[in-house]
C-alpha cells in the first residue's frame, strides 16, 4: 500500500497541514454532497414531510456521529501523544479500546431505540402526520449505526497512521454508494424513505469494514492489540476509556448540540410557521453539515500535528498549526457564507418545489444562516486545538457555550425581537457569542505564547 510520508515532529508545518487538510477536506466535501443529494431525492422522491420527518431522526444519526467523534478524537489524541513518546504498543492499546467500548455503547443504543422507538420520535419534535416516515427511515437506519462508529472512528485514527489520502478514500467510496444507492431506491424502484435510509445504512457497513480491512492488512504502526481480561487490565481499559471520553466530550457536545439545535428548531419552527416551516428549516439543516464539515476539517487536519508536538513538547510547533488552522479556517468561512447568501435560490430548489411555502422561507432564511459560518469555523478550530492539547475543561465549555448555553436562549428570545428572522439569526448570534467569550479567555493561547 503507498503510504504518505508525514514526519509530524520534524517536517514542515505548511507541508503537513496541507498533506492533511486537502485529503480530509476532499472527503468532508463528498459527505456534504451526500447530504444535498439525500436530501434532494427525498424532498423530491417522496415529498416535503418525508423531509421534515429527516430533520426529527437526524438528532439519533448525530448521536452517533457524536459518540464516534468524541472516542476518535480522545483516542486520537492520546495515540498521537504515545506515539511521539515512542510508546506504539500504548498507542495500539488505546485504539483497541476505543472499538470494545463503542461496540457496548452501540449494543445499548441500537436495543433501546428498538423499545422506545415512538417516545424517542416524539422527544425530538415529531408530529403525527410525521410519524410513519419518521419511524420507517429511523428503523432501517439502526443496522447502520455500529459500522458508522467505526467508520467514525476510524477516520481520525487511518490519519494519524499516516495514510490520509485512505481515509479519504473510505469517505469517498461511502458517500458515493450512499448517493447512487439513494436514486436507485427511491426513484427506479420508489421504495421512499425506507429507501433512503436503507441506502444510507448500507454505505456505513461498507465504510466500517474499509476501516476494518485497513488495521487489519494495510496498517503501519497502529493495529489492532489483544486485551488481557484480568481485573487490573479491564480497571485500566475502563480508565483509558474514561480518559478518551473526556478528551472527545466536546466534540460529542458539538455533535449533541447540533440535535438540539435541530430539535429546538423544528419545535420553533412548528409553534410559528407549521410543517412547512419544519421543511425550509430542514433545508438548513441538510446545509449546515458543509459549513460544519469544512471547518471540522480543519480542525482534524490540525489535531494530530498538534497533538505529536505537544507530545514531544515542541511549543513553536503548536503555535505555527493553531496559527495555519485559524488563518484557513477563516477564509473557509468567509467563502461558505458567501456561497449561502448568493445561492440561497438553487439551494432551496434543491430540495423543494419552488412553488411551495416551504420554498419562500428556505429561500428568504437561508442567507441569514450562512452569517454564521466563520464565526463558527473559527470556535471549532479552537475548540480542537483545546482537545489536541488535553484542555478537555476548555474545550467542553466553549462548545456548551456556543451549542446549548447561548443558543436555546436565542431561538426563544429573537423571534419575540426580530419574527421570523429571529428563527435564523438564532445559530449565527450563539457563534458570535461563543468567539466573544474565547477571545476575551483566550488570549495568551491564540497567540502562542505557552502551550503547556
Amino acid at each position: 500500500m503507498n503510504r504518505d510520508s508525514l514526519d509530524f515532529g520534524n517536517e514542515k508545518i505548511g507541508r503537513l497541514f496541507r498533506a492533511m487538510f486537502f485529503p480530509t477536506l476532499i472527503a468532508m466535501f463528498f459527505n456534504s454532497i451526500l447530504n444535498i443529494c439525500d436530501g434532494m431525492f427525498v424532498g423530491h422522491g417522496v415529498g416535503s414531510d418525508a423531509l421534515a420527518a429527516i430533520n426529527i431522526v437526524a438528532p439519533m444519526f448525530l448521536l452517533t456521529t457524536g459518540i464516534g467523534l468524541m472516542f476518535g478524537i480522545g483516542a486520537s489524541v492520546i495515540a498521537s501523544i504515545r506515539l511521539a513518546e515512542d510508546n506504539v504498543k500504548a498507542a495500539r492499546i488505546i485504539m483497541t479500546q476505543a472499538y470494545v467500548a463503542g461496540a457496548v455503547i452501540f449494543g445499548t443504543i441500537i436495543v433501546l431505540t428498538l423499545i422506545f422507538t415512538r417516545p424517542i420520535l416524539y422527544a425530538a419534535g415529531c408530529s403525527p402526520a410525521l410519524e410513519g416516515l419518521a419511524t420507517d427511515y429511523l428503523l432501517w437506519l439502526l443496522p447502520g449505526f455500529f459500522f458508522f462508529y467505526l467508520q467514525c472512528v476510524g477516520m481520525m485514527l487511518v490519519r494519524l497512521d499516516g495514510s490520509p489520502k485512505y481515509a479519504m478514500s473510505v469517505q469517498i467510496v461511502a458517500a458515493v454508494l450512499n448517493i447512487f444507492l439513494d436514486w436507485l431506491l427511491v426513484f427506479p424502484l420508489d421504495m421512499g424513505i425506507a429507501g433512503a435510509s436503507i441506502a444510507t445504512s448500507f454505505s456505513c457497513v461498507v465504510g466500517g469494514c474499509m476501516v476494518l480491512a485497513y488495521f487489519i492488512w494495510f496498517s503501519d504502526k497502529l493495529k489492532f492489540y489483544r486485551l488481557k481480561m484480568s481485573v487490573k487490565s479491564l480497571m485500566l481499559s475502563l480508565r483509558n476509556t474514561g480518559y478518551m471520553m473526556k478528551l472527545g466530550f466536546a466534540t460529542f457536545v458539538t455533535e449533541f448540540a447540533l440535535g438540539v439545535m435541530i430539535v429546538t428548531g423544528n419545535y420553533m419552527f412548528m409553534s410559528l410557521l407549521g410543517e412547512d416551516g419544519v421543511a425550509a428549516y430542514s433545508v438548513g439543516c441538510y446545509l449546515f453539515p458543509l459549513i460544519f464539515s469544512i471547518s471540522n476539517a480543519v480542525a482534524q487536519s490540525a489535531q494530530p500535528i498538534v497533538s505529536f508536538n505537544y507530545g514531544a513538547e515542541r511549543p513553536e510547533r503548536v503555535s505555527q498549526a493553531l496559527r495555519l488552522s485559524l488563518a484557513t479556517g477563516a477564509i473557509c468561512g468567509l467563502m461558505v457564507s458567501a456561497f449561502m447568501w448568493i445561492g440561497s435560490r438553487p439551494m432551496a430548489a434543491i430540495f423543494l418545489a419552488t412553488d411551495s411555502a416551504a420554498y419562500g422561507y428556505a429561500v428568504h432564511g437561508l442567507p441569514l444562516l450562512g452569517l454564521c459560518a466563520i464565526f463558527f469555523s473559527l470556535n471549532i478550530v479552537m475548540i480542537g486545538y483545546y482537545q489536541s492539547v488535553e484542555k478537555a475543561v476548555r474545550s467542553t465549555v466553549y462548545t456548551l457555550l456556543r451549542g446549548i448555553i447561548f443558543l436555546v436562549p436565542a431561538f426563544i428570545v429573537l423571534p419575540d425581537l426580530a419574527g421570523v428572522d429571529g428563527l435564523w439569526l438564532a445559530i449565527p448570534a450563539a457563534e458570535v457569542l461563543t468567539l466573544a467569550a474565547i477571545a476575551l479567555t483566550s488570549r495568551r493561547h491564540v497567540s502562542g505564547l505557552r502551550t503547556r
